[in-house]
């Protein structure tokens, strides 16, 4: 495998939402570079990017639930709170 090309193992589209967060992002980091090299065809180029896309989307995914979940124990705190007083 060289700098400019993905390695053989890039798994399949439909596996992005299995995947854990540092598992998207790690990917996404790579897909970027690869890109960033343009040294691809515009094909391939266009398979990279339409997979970025796919590990963005999970990437984000986690991040909004993990605000959410922040969101709901900071409101659960904080009604807590209100209570005692």
């Amino acid at each position: 495998m060289t700098e400019n090309t993905m390695p053989e193992s890039t798994a399949a589209p439909s596996d992005a939402q299995n995947m854990s967060y540092e598992q998207a992002r790690d990917e996404l980091v790579t897909v970027v570079r690869t890109l960033e090299g343009g040294n691809l065809p515009l094909e391939e180029s266009l398979r990279l990017w339409q997979r970025g896309e796919e590990l963005a989307d999970r990437c984000q995914a986690w991040l909004d639930g993990a605000r959410e979940t922040l969101n709901e124990a900071q409101a659960k705190r904080e009604n807590t709170t209100e209570s005692a007083e």
